[in-house]
């Protein structure tokens, strides 16, 4: 299963929020953010701080996506 920050930067968008500023107030780490710019995974903890300070859910900043099967793959 693949994961998808796309809501996180909507919301980013919509709170006229930085990058740089979600930073600053959630206090994780450039490479957090970086990971998440990538749709990599990163801490539960990182989500929850993330959360905190947007005021959301993990479910308002993520999806996780099913990878798609290969055909004759099963």
């Amino acid at each position: 299963m693949a994961v998808c920050y796309n809501k996180l930067w909507k919301i980013l968008i919509d709170k006229h929020m930085s990058k740089t500023q979600l930073i600053k107030e959630a206090k994780i780490s450039t490479n957090a953010m970086a990971r998440l710019g990538k749709n990599e995974d990163v801490r539960v903890e990182v989500l929850v701080k993330i959360c905190s300070v947007l005021g959301c859910t993990i479910d308002d900043i993520m999806e996780i996506i099913p990878e798609k099967k290969e055909n004759g793959n099963g």
